[in-house]
This record gives C-alpha cells, sequence and structure tokens, in this order.
C-alpha cells in the first residue's frame, strides 16, 4: 500500500448528517483527506460504530473572563443593570492568573462537551485594564490543541462616558483582538458608543458582535442604528447582536419587519437562552414572560441565528456547564420547537454560528481540519431530543478526549 491510501486516522462507520448511510473519513496532516464508505486504507483507527459525528459546537457568545464567581458575591440580582454593578465591583481585584484559573475551568468543560470553536467577549476598561485580555490570549495559546478561542473585546460598562476605555480597546485590536463588541445601554450617548465601534471595526478590518436590545421593552431600541451602520458601511454578514431579547415582545407584523431588516441588512442574531430566561421577566407577578428571542423562526426568515452559552456561573446566570448541546436543548423546550424543527436548533449550535463567525473552513468536508465529535446517537434529531452523551472528540486529527460509556452494575 502506498503512502497516498494510507491516513494517520480512520473513522470507521461514522453517521454524517448530509450522507444517506454510514462512511469512513480518513484523516492526512490534520486535514479530512477522504470521505466515503468502506475506505481500503490503513492508519489508526477509531470506531464510530454508527453514531452521529460533527465538527464540533460552536459557541459565539460566552464569557470566560467573568466566569465562575459563585460565592465571591450575592446572586439576588433582579436586573441587568445590577448583574454588571455586581461584577464591575469584583473585576478592579481580578488578577491575570484569577481570571486564567477560572477560564480554563470553562474550557475544560467546553472541550468534553463537544465545542471546538469559540468567540468570547473579554471586558475592556480602566478598571480592568487588560488582565482579562492577556489571561484569555494565554488561555487561546493553552488551549489550541482542543479548541479555537476567538477574542472579542468589548466596553461593558460604555465607551464615551468612561475615559480611557476607548485608549484600551485600541491596544487590544492591535495585539490580538479578533472583533469587536459593544454596549450601547450602558452609555449615555448610544448613538455615539455605535458609531465609534464601528469605525475600529473598520480600521481594524474586525466584525462586529454587540450586546444589543437587552430588555422587554420593544417601544425603543438600537436595532435599527445597528442595521443602518451596517449597511451604511458595507458590513453585511459582519455584524451580531446578542440577546435581543425586545425581539420576543414583538407582535407578529412587527417581528416580520424587523427580521426582514435585519436579513437585508445582514445583521446576525444570538440568543443566550440561560441568561435571557434568567434575567427577563422579573417585575412580572404571573405570566412570566420568557424573553427568549425565538431564533430557528428568524433563520427562516432569512435571518442568521445562533444560540450560544452567554454566562457561566456568575450574577448574570448562576447555572452552566458549557454544554452547547444541552443548551440547544434548553432552547428547543423553551422555544416549544416541533420535532420536525429538531434538526434546526443543532444547526443554530452548528452550522449557523460557524457562518455567523465567517469561518470558512468549518464541516465534515475534505480539506477541512479535522476537527470532529461523535456523539452517542444516530440523527441530529434525536441528539436534540435525547442530550445523548459526547464520547469522544478530535482536533486536527488528535483526539482531544474521550468519554467511556455508563456500565450498568446489574445485579446476578
Amino acid at each position: 500500500m502506498n503512502a497516498s491510501t494510507a491516513f494517520d486516522l480512520i473513522l470507521r462507520n461514522a453517521t454524517v448528517t448530509d450522507r444517506p448511510t454510514p462512511v469512513d473519513i480518513g484523516v492526512r496532516n490534520g486535514r479530512i483527506a477522504a470521505i466515503e464508505p468502506r475506505l481500503a486504507a490503513e492508519g489508526t483507527e477509531y470506531a464510530a460504530e454508527n453514531r452521529l459525528v460533527l465538527p464540533g459546537f460552536v459557541d459565539t457568545h460566552i464569557h470566560l473572563d467573568k466566569a465562575c464567581l459563585l460565592g465571591r458575591c450575592g446572586h439576588d440580582h433582579g436586573s441587568v443593570s445590577e448583574a454588571i454593578k455586581a461584577v464591575a465591583a469584583m473585576k478592579r481585584d481580578f488578577t491575570v492568573e484569577d481570571i486564567y484559573q477560572r477560564g480554563a475551568k470553562v474550557l475544560d468543560r467546553a472541550i468534553v462537551n463537544g465545542t471546538t470553536r469559540m468567540r468570547t467577549h473579554v471586558e475592556i476598561d480602566p478598571r480592568i485594564g487588560l488582565r482579562g485580555f492577556e489571561a484569555v490570549k494565554q488561555l487561546k495559546k493553552d488551549y489550541a490543541w482542543a479548541i479555537d478561542v476567538s477574542p472579542c473585546v468589548f466596553p461593558q460598562e460604555g465607551l464615551t462616558n468612561d475615559p480611557g476605555s476607548e485608549e484600551l480597546l485600541i491596544e487590544a485590536l492591535r495585539n490580538g483582538g479578533e472583533s469587536i463588541g459593544g454596549c450601547p445601554y450602558m452609555d449615555t450617548d448610544p448613538k455615539a458608543h455605535l458609531e465609534k465601534i464601528f469605525d475600529l471595526a473598520q480600521e481594524f478590518d474586525v466584525d462586529v458582535d454587540l450586546h444589543l436590545d437587552f430588555d422587554l421593552d420593544p417601544s425603543w431600541w438600537h436595532l435599527d442604528e445597528v442595521c443602518d451602520q451596517a449597511a451604511r458601511r458595507n458590513y453585511q454578514g459582519r455584524v451580531a447582536i446578542g440577546h435581543a431579547t425586545k425581539l420576543s415582545a414583538l407582535p407578529p407584523d412587527a417581528l416580520d419587519r424587523a427580521a426582514a431588516k435585519l436579513a437585508r441588512c445582514g445583521v446576525a442574531v444570538t440568543a443566550l437562552p440561560a441568561t435571557d430566561l434568567y434575567l427577563m421577566g422579573r417585575d412580572a407577578t404571573h405570566m412570566v414572560p420568557r424573553g427568549l428571542t425565538i431564533a430557528h423562526k428568524l433563520v427562516e426568515k432569512g435571518v442568521l441565528c445562533s444560540v450560544a452559552t452567554n454566562n457561566v456561573m456568575n450574577p448574570f446566570t448562576p447555572f452552566g456547564d458549557a454544554s452547547l448541546l444541552r443548551m440547544a436543548n434548553f432552547y428547543a423546550n423553551v422555544a416549544q420547537a416541533a420535532v420536525s424543527e429538531f434538526d434546526a436548533c443543532l444547526d443554530l449550535v452548528t452550522e449557523l454560528p460557524a457562518k455567523l463567525m465567517n469561518l470558512k473552513d468549518y464541516g465534515i468536508a475534505v480539506g477541512n481540519p479535522a476537527d470532529m465529535i461523535v456523539i452517542n446517537t444516530d440523527s441530529g434529531r434525536n441528539a436534540i431530543a435525547e442530550l445523548p452523551d459526547i464520547v469522544a472528540g478530535f482536533k486536527n486529527g488528535r483526539q482531544s478526549f474521550d468519554r467511556p460509556r455508563a456500565r450498568l452494575m446489574t445485579p446476578r
């Protein structure tokens, strides 16, 4: 057998979503080199046993720098602003080492739960300085063997009203920031905030990913301004907004108009079920609104969407295991997705967020990096329905984790 028919790794009998029958996946030099039934070739073999193989989950919105803060402050916060204040009071004392350790704890969980790509939002302002950014850059380097981490730098507590933040953002963008975010509802001049964020995005040629419209009052919002900025600057396909919970409060005709504008201007939406559900509707005494934007219905209207983690064990969301499969299942429950829509819910943590992040090399396809996870089920629909175990992962063709099957101790 010559070298051209040998592989470094062969996944045997893998179920892939776009193939009618199981296939073998051959990997050479860290990339997928062949996908076909019964590869007649040699190489280290992994028996997929007809289980589902995906290219890994993509988390477009998570905060590694402020994760795992349970026990450091109270958690009886009734609003977004109270949660922001709680973290702001703590972050002055954050060290690079502390942020690194908390972020590493989340990355460990994300990896074994199948995430292979991640955009993490990193707070930049005079109180935290660049400490969070430096910690995330080190995490990106140290965890590259298992996950691609992309830092999105943003001012959580305002920009035009927070002297020194712009200079720090520029420094971060010059030194590894891969996208820029914003939080206009925390600024005394939201429009100027957005204008400056887009200016910096264009100057450094990076994508924009904003925290936006995070309440349930649809009488005002910043969505129109973001869409107008994206269209005016020819930034279609490079802008995303996280939360956008106001969309959940719109009647059908208004939602249709908003969706049409989002689609026309190329602005994507990321729903963050854990945080959106935890913080929205707190003032209701009964019939509490869900406050979750129904992303898969927006997709049907032409809007690019994703579902992501956001916060893990902090004042914004005192829960979390960094499992996007669990988040997709949670989303499907709350969104009351029909069984026929389960595949669309899985798309919200795989193909669609990859498009949102403009990843050109994502997917089970010849030539792409051999980033794959093996799930103990036989279809994408059942992955959402069953919440099965993720039994193995591969990054660039190297196995990154293994989860042995549970064994029932049946009495004799």
